[in-house]
């Protein structure tokens, strides 16, 4: 089929819905590691890795084998949440590598629907379980998900939109001011513990508190150590639980496993998602401290809690990239190389910044209008990357974590060509 017969039938079958396809608007066929094949043959680097789904790489060879041994081999395809072995594998290997040397021995592990969403939906209903109250306390330019629950805790209007305009699902939380939300002067985390003190404030006593410690789609913002270890104490002082997100920003993207790490935190829940099948499979799952793990058999369920193809991947990516500090070192090394990067790219575009940490960084270049452009240049040469932010201002780089160094930079190259070229048509047309 060519490519032209292939794109049209999205265009008559696929919903309105689909989005990043209108801005990468070629037919894929095949990718390894940080790079991707169009049907014209046309490789791409791919910076970002089905959104922080694919942390290392397309078709990690090791959990590839892994995987298609264990179809071979007649392994459990669906098991519902019954035992099984590759289940018993994975969770005693995510014991081992990553609760136990983390001192994290006193979580649970709660296997929810397949997305990052479901896991967020499943936090929500267990805070106010545990604690009989309803209202959840989430923060400014937030993402937690497109199904009602998480999308109440959702910052962005359009995609509360999606909803409608009634209330509906999108009732009983409180939106905050997140790290910075006015600016470096600004002490929002003074502000909030100020209105949870006054009981005329309008605001519920909490069940829980929400935050993204780099919040992905709301624009590369991340909170300092000090604000997050701030709301800990806040949720601790007031009843409340701390619900970390760690779907984006974490298995390894901040730069350690858990984003929250250097602020040695021990939320009551966390989520994850994306990235922890290792391979791109669905997967998601709610870490839950033992005493509020309350749930009766059944309260919270689903046809998909589990993916037994995901816990394959899942144990060899732990068993490969998080038995010591070894990658851990490296990913760190690469973020150097990132933010350098990224600051030349910054320095060609006046009032551009610098946004995020670790393997989650970008440049706010100012305007939707700007990063579109930049990041439609970069795809005619040859780069993936996305945008996000309020409105669209930042240029998003979410590159695998195991890119090669080379890779890495030739990428950064292409980047910034192509703001040197936004940059100049922009000039000329505001001359």
């Amino acid at each position: 089929m060519s490519t032209t017969v292939t794109k049209d039938i999205f265009e008559r079958r696929e919903s309105e819905a689909r989005s990043y396809c209108r801005n990468f608007d070629t037919v894929f066929t095949k990718a390894a590691g940080s790079e991707m094949t169009d049907a014209d043959g046309k490789t791409y680097i791919d910076f970002l890795a089905g959104c922080s789904s694919l942390n290392y790489g397309h078709n990690d060879p090791d959990m590839k084998t892994a995987l298609v041994e264990h179809i071979m081999g007649d392994g459990i395809a669906h098991g519902l949440d019954m035992y099984t072995t590759e289940k018993a594998r994975f969770l005693e290997t995510f014991e081992s590598h990553i609760l136990k040397p983390r001192g994290m021995d006193d979580y649970k592990v709660m296997m929810t629907g397949p997305t990052g969403t479901n896991a967020v939906e499943a936090a929500m209903k267990l805070a106010r379980k545990v604690t009989g109250r309803r209202n959840i306390i989430t923060f400014s330019n937030g993402f937690h998900g497109m199904t009602m629950g998480a999308l109440s805790l959702t910052g962005n209007a359009s995609k509360r939109a999606g909803a409608g305009n009634s209330c509906g699902g999108l009732c009983g939380v409180t939106h905050m001011p997140y790290d910075g939300a006015f600016g470096a002067g600004v002490d929002t985390l003074s502000q909030i513990e100020m209105m949870l003190e006054n009981s005329s404030s309008g605001i519920d006593a909490p069940a829980a508190f929400i935050f993204e410690p780099i919040q992905g789609e709301g624009g590369l913002n991340a909170a300092s150590i000090e604000w997050m270890q701030g709301i800990a104490k806040l949720a601790e002082k007031h009843g409340a639980m701390l619900i970390i997100d760690d779907i984006q920003s974490g298995c390894g993207r901040s730069g350690t496993y858990f984003s929250i790490e250097e602020a040695g935190i021990k939320p009551d829940m966390i989520t994850q998602a994306k990235s922890l099948s290792g391979f791109g499979l669905p997967f998601a799952a709610l870490l839950i401290k033992k005493q509020h793990d309350i749930w009766k058999p059944a309260e919270h369920n689903g046809t998909f809690r589990g993916n037994t193809h995901a816990f394959v991947t899942g144990r060899v990516t732990l068993e490969k990239f998080w038995a010591d500090d070894s990658f851990q070192t490296q990913v760190q090394e690469k973020a150097v190389q990132l933010t350098a990067g990224l600051q030349v790219i910054a320095d060609e575009i006046p009032g551009a910044k610098l946004k995020g940490r670790g393997m989650m960084q970008g440049v706010d270049v100012g305007s939707g209008e700007m990063a579109s452009d930049i990041c439609a240049r970069a795809f005619e040469k040859g780069l993936i990357i996305e945008t996000s932010g309020a409105d669209d201002e930042v240029v998003k780089v979410l590159v695998a974590l195991t890119v090669p160094t080379e890779t890495l930079q030739k990428g950064l190259d292409i980047l910034l060509e192509a703001v040197r070229e936004a940059s100049a048509t922009n000039k000329i047309a505001a001359e």
